[in-house]
């Protein structure tokens, strides 16, 4: 008991290293002492010696902090979590890391409206398809060369 009381008063931190992973890099940080996400079951936080664990995230932002220094920022469009050994690993398509909670946030807000109205656009493509399909159908079985 008395040895862990002269860690916290020399300003020992526990921590562990957090993995970064997308589909075009990899960052290694080490010093982490907190890691903050959300699941489909709510909010979750992961502290240094914490038993294996492994998660999916859902689309939005988690955070984490090197030792006590100013919390970090990742924006995630869903990402597979997985704590081990005291290395946390995280695993997305791609991240956004920012220092900036309204950076951070306005990135995010941005790439979900992107993602949005690319997903508007495939929806309103696969409708002309299916129109146009329809027609086709339709004078075909006119034209005698469709029976149904």
């Amino acid at each position: 008991m008395l040895y862990a009381c002269h860690h916290a008063e020399v300003g020992f931190v526990n921590t562990f290293v957090l993995h970064l992973q997308d589909a075009t890099r990899y960052e290694r940080i080490e010093g982490v002492s907190s890691f903050v996400g959300e699941d489909a079951s709510g909010n979750f936080g992961i502290l240094a010696q914490h038993g294996r664990f492994m998660t999916s995230l859902v689309f939005g932002l988690a955070r984490f902090r090197v030792g006590k220094d100013a919390w970090q920022f990742l924006a995630v469009p869903g990402a597979v979590l997985y704590f081990v050994e005291n290395e946390l690993y995280l695993c997305t398509r791609r991240y956004l890391r920012d220092e900036s909670y309204e950076r951070i946030s306005a990135a995010l807000e941005a790439q979900l409206l992107a993602e949005e109205e690319q997903l508007h656009g495939i929806k309103e493509s696969l409708r002309r398809m299916e129109e146009e399909m329809l027609r086709r159908l339709w004078e075909m079985r006119r034209m005698g060369e469709l029976r149904l």
